[in-house]
C-alpha cells in the first residue's frame, strides 16, 4: 500500500467521500473486470461492481490494515456470489455475443491469420471460464486474470491455502480439458493429436 493510498484510506474513514471516489477510481477497472469475468454479463457485472464499491464504502471504517486490495476484492467477490445466488437458473450470454465489436487491430508482427485466431481463442477462453464452477471460476480469475498470490485468494475467498491450489488446479484442468475440444484454435505446439 502507498503512503498516498494510505492518506485516501484514513480519509475514507472519516467520511470523506471525495477520498473514496479516489480509491474507486483506481480500482473501477479492476474490480469491473473481476464481475465481468464471474458474471459474463456487463450489466450484472456493473451492478455487482456497483454494490462492491457502495459496501466498501459502508464498512470502510471496519478495515483494519493489511492489503486494502486484497479487502476490496474480497468485497467485490462477495458481491458476485450473492448475484449469481439471486439469479440461479438465469441463462448467460456469452462474451463473444456481448462484445461483437472488440477486435482489436493486428500487431504489424502479426500475420491476419494469426490475429484472427488469437481473437477466436480470446473469445473461447472467456466463454469456457463461464462454464467452471463458481469456486474455480474465481480462483483462476484470481490468480491468472488478476495476479493474485495464493495467499492473497486464500483470503479474498476465506479459504485455506491448500483449498485454492486445489481449486486453482482443478480449474485450470477442466479449462484445459474444454480448450483441447477445440484444437485447431490453440497455437501450433498444443495441436497435436493423440
Amino acid at each position: 500500500m502507498t503512503s498516498y493510498e494510505d492518506q485516501l484510506i484514513q480519509q475514507s474513514k472519516d467520511g470523506d467521500l471525495d477520498a473514496f471516489n479516489q480509491l474507486v477510481e483506481s480500482y473501477q477497472r479492476p474490480i469491473y473486470n473481476l464481475t465481468l469475468r464471474m458474471l459474463g454479463n456487463p450489466q450484472d457485472a456493473e451492478d455487482a461492481s456497483q454494490e462492491a464499491f457502495v459496501l466498501a464504502w459502508k464498512s470502510i471504517r471496519s478495515f483494519r490494515g493489511g492489503s486494502f486490495r486484497t479487502w476490496f476484492f474480497r468485497i467485490a467477490s462477495n458481491a458476485c456470489t450473492d448475484h449469481l445466488r439471486r439469479r440461479r437458473g438465469r441463462q448467460t450470454d456469452s462474451l463473444d455475443a456481448l462484445f461483437p465489436e472488440h477486435n482489436p487491430l493486428p500487431s504489424s508482427t502479426e500475420s491476419p491469420e494469426d490475429h484472427l485466431l488469437r481473437e477466436e481463442l480470446s473469445q473461447l477462453i472467456s466463454q469456457h471460464l463461464l462454464c467452471l464452477a463458481e469456486e474455480q471460476r474465481l480462483v483462476v480469475t484470481l490468480a491468472d486474470l488478476q495476479g493474485f498470490s495464493y495467499e492473497e485468494i486464500a483470503q479474498i475467498t476465506n479459504s485455506s491455502l491448500g483449498t485454492v491450489k486445489s481449486r486453482l488446479n482443478r480449474g485450470r484442468a477442466n479449462l484445459r480439458d474444454l480448450l483441447l475440444k477445440n484444437r485447431e484454435l490453440l497455437p501450433p505446439e498444443f495441436r497435436l493429436y493423440k
